[in-house]
């Protein structure tokens, strides 16, 4: 009877611990397109707010929000696609709109006002969406979000961003730099 007991007990064992590294064969390191992301210019998103200068145009010349669709509503030519799209694109696809009947030679030019929101969730001190910052690193982003708490994996960290119309999610170290429109996720460490 003790023998089946602990033939029992060695099953039971090997269950857990198969269960156990079986859970850390879903780690995924990040892709190298999810690196390559982070020194590509800057792809305008909803939520990004722009500042639109039509020289010698006071009257077009606003602030702007991409919306939820990823178009700006621009004065005389309607909507424009921004989703997806450069600032140097977007320049050159308004000034082609207001050649078409409104102006001879527009002269446009674009910068972000408020760059799209990030969102810290998991083992910090206060998870929630704070405004992205160019040149901010993930480190930053966890300590604006009132740093790890005591139960945080501090070393790595799981981050969820789009490129390319898709949403890929990949483990990286926590010096990476995040991008306008990330989502991290601080673990909870095992020990």
């Amino acid at each position: 009877m003790a023998m089946v007991g602990k033939q029992a007990m060695v099953l039971i064992a090997s269950v857990v611990l198969s269960i156990g590294v079986s859970g850390c064969a879903s780690y995924s390191p990040a892709p190298k397109v999810f690196h390559e992301a982070t020194i590509q210019p800057y792809r305008l998103d909803s939520g990004d707010r722009l500042r639109v200068t039509v020289f010698e145009q006071s009257s077009l010349t606003n602030t702007y929000t991409v919306d939820q669709a990823g178009y700006i509503a621009f004065p005389l030519v309607g909507q424009v696609a921004a989703r997806g799209a450069t600032l140097t694109q977007l320049e050159g696809a308004i000034a082609q709109k207001l050649k078409q009947g409104y102006l001879r030679d527009p002269d446009v030019s674009i910068e972000v006002d408020r760059y799209r929101s990030i969102f810290v969730m998991g083992q910090v001190g206060q998870p929630g969406q704070y405004a992205y910052v160019p040149g901010m690193t993930i480190l930053n982003a966890i300590a604006v979000s009132g740093g790890f708490n005591s139960r945080a994996n501090q070393r790595d960290v799981d981050v969820t961003r789009k490129i390319n119309g898709q949403i890929i999610t990949g483990r990286v170290p926590i010096t990476d730099p995040i991008l306008a429109g990330d989502t991290v996720y601080v673990r909870e460490r095992l020990f």
